[in-house]
C-alpha cells in the first residue's frame, strides 16, 4: 500500500533530519504510546469516528516510530513485526486457517488459551501487561483464572466476599496501622471488580464514566458560583452542595 510505504518513508527522514525525533528512546515514548491508545478509545466512546481515523494514525505512528529504533539498535526490523503478527493470526486460528472446528466464540477463546500456552508461557496469567490500569489489571487477571475454572459458583457468593472485605477495611481503620489499610482497601477494590464482572459491569469504564459524571457537576457548581461573583475557595460547603444538587436536576 503506497500510503503506509510513504509513511514510513515520512518516519524515517524525521528520525533522521529532526532534533526532536532523533532523540526519542523506547523509553521516552511510553507515555506518549499510552496517550495515544487513550485518544483513539475517546473518540470511540464519543462517536467521533472522523476524529478516530486520526487517533488510530497517531497509534500507528507509534508502532513504526519504535520499530525504526529498534532496527537502528539492530534488535528486529518493522518486517519482522508484521511477519511475526501474521504467523500468530493464523497459529491461533486453526479453524480458519486449518482443520479445526470452532463454533462459537467462546470456543475460540478458550482455543486461543490453550495456543497461547505452547506459546512458551507457564502460568495462564502470564501476558498481563504490568502497565495496566489497576482496575483493567484485576479484571484481566480474575478472567484469566475464571477460564481455568477459579470461579465462584453464584454471584450471591461474590457479594458476600465484597460485603467481607468491607467489614475487614473498617476493623483495619479502626486498627490505625496505615499498612494493613492499604492491604484491605486494595482486597475490597478487588472484590468489587470480581462483582462488577458477574454483574455484567466493566469496571474501568463505569469508573471513568462516574468521573465524567463528577467533573460534569463540579464545573457547574464552579460556573454558578462564577456567576454569582463569589470565589469558590470562599464559598461553604453548604453553597457548594445546594449547586451540587442543581447539577443533578439539570
Amino acid at each position: 500500500m503506497k500510503e503506509f510505504d510513504e509513511f514510513v518513508s515520512i518516519m524515517r527522514r524525521l528520525r533522521t533530519e529532526c532534533p526532536w525525533d532523533r532523540e526519542q528512546t523506547h523509553d521516552s515514548l511510553k507515555k506518549h504510546f499510552v496517550e495515544e491508545a487513550y485518544e483513539a478509545l475517546d473518540a470511540i466512546d464519543r462517536g467521533r469516528f472522523d476524529e478516530l481515523r486520526g487517533e488510530l494514525g497517531d497509534v500507528a505512528l507509534q508502532v513504526v516510530f519504535h520499530a525504526i529504533i529498534a532496527e537502528e539498535e539492530r534488535r528486529f526490523t518493522l518486517a519482522e513485526v508484521f511477519d511475526e503478527v501474521n504467523r500468530k493470526l493464523v497459529r491461533r486460528h486453526p479453524h480458519v486457517f486449518g482443520d479445526a472446528v470452532v463454533r462459537t466464540s467462546d470456543e475460540q477463546i478458550r482455543t486461543w488459551d490453550r495456543i497461547k500456552m505452547t506459546e512458551g508461557r507457564s502460568s495462564v496469567l502470564d501476558g498481563v501487561p504490568k502497565h495496566l490500569p489497576a482496575l483493567m489489571k484485576a479484571e484481566k487477571v480474575q478472567r484469566k483464572a475464571a477460564k481455568v475454572g477459579f470461579e465462584w459458583d453464584r454471584t450471591e457468593d461474590v457479594w458476600k466476599k465484597v460485603e467481607e472485605e468491607t467489614e475487614e477495611l473498617q476493623a483495619a481503620v479502626r486498627s490505625g496501622d496505615r499498612a494493613h489499610i492499604d492491604e484491605e482497601f486494595g482486597d475490597l477494590l478487588f472484590s468489587l471488580v470480581n462483582y462488577a464482572r458477574f454483574i455484567g459491569v466493566e469496571p474501568e469504564a463505569s469508573l471513568q464514566r462516574t468521573v465524567q459524571k463528577f467533573t460534569g457537576r463540579f464545573r457547574h457548581v464552579e460556573e454558578r458560583l462564577r456567576e454569582q461573583g463569589k470565589d469558590i475557595h470562599a464559598a461553604t460547603l453548604a453553597e457548594m452542595d445546594a449547586l451540587w444538587e442543581e447539577a443533578k436536576h439539570k
